[in-house]
């Protein structure tokens, strides 16, 4: 018997099933498996840079279950997997970016190390992502930078906002070549309710949240 959970999970889960049927879930999708990501092709890099730029305009359609899943390689997937390291430089090694993504059928989490999303909600917080920008509420997917201080020892409070500021820039600006490279339509915000949308998101005490970057196809 499908529970309310399962039926409101969404777009996302048909879509991702329907692109990809042999790739596997756990029970009642509470996990989603990526499809390998494409590592090969794309721009020069000096292209993806001539192109990159902010857009603040996006079509009303998902992006497809590969498009995302080379998009959260590019932005903090593992390039070097005997070592466990990361496309994005981080501080410290201390691997302290955690990628919250909002999305129409509700909020998951990047898990880098098996190349998967774990579900957190069922509720479209897009809008919450935001102080107060409209464009936010339709984009269909909205990153959310979540850095937790806990895995820098015991860092001052200026070392964790530094720490946590620069860590998740870089991967954001990995989103902005992947986009440039793509086609896609991305900006970076620093308008984001951090105290509020982290208590939405059951966040502990030791994690921030600085940055947001919505992402989808250009509207036509």
């Amino acid at each position: 018997m499908i529970t309310r959970r399962q039926a409101n999970l969404g777009l996302l889960s048909t879509t991702v099933m329907a692109a990809m049927p042999r790739y596997a879930r756990a029970a009642e999708l509470e996990t989603m498996q990526l499809p390998p990501p494409q590592t090969e092709g794309g721009k020069p890099l000096m292209q993806a840079l001539k192109a990159r730029r902010s857009s603040r305009e996006f079509a009303d359609r998902p992006l497809s279950p590969q498009v995302l899943s080379n998009l959260l390689w590019a932005a903090w997937g593992i390039n070097r997997p005997g070592e466990g390291l990361h496309t994005a430089p981080n501080s410290r090694g201390a691997m302290d970016i955690d990628l919250y993504l909002a999305m129409a059928d509700g909020v998951w989490t990047y898990d880098p190390k098996t190349h998967s999303l774990a579900h957190r909600m069922s509720e479209d917080l897009r809008g919450e992502t935001t102080t107060g920008q409209d464009f936010v509420k339709t984009a269909p997917l909205n990153i959310v930078f979540v850095s937790d201080a806990a895995r820098m020892g015991k860092p001052s409070d200026a070392d964790r906002t530094l720490n946590g500021i620069a860590d998740s820039a870089v991967i954001a600006q990995n989103v902005y070549l992947f986009c440039a490279s793509e086609g896609l339509a991305v900006v970076l915000r620093a308008s984001v309710p951090g105290a509020q949308l982290a208590k939405r998101l059951g966040l502990a005490a030791t994690q921030a949240i600085y940055l947001a970057q919505s992402v989808g196809y250009p509207k036509s």
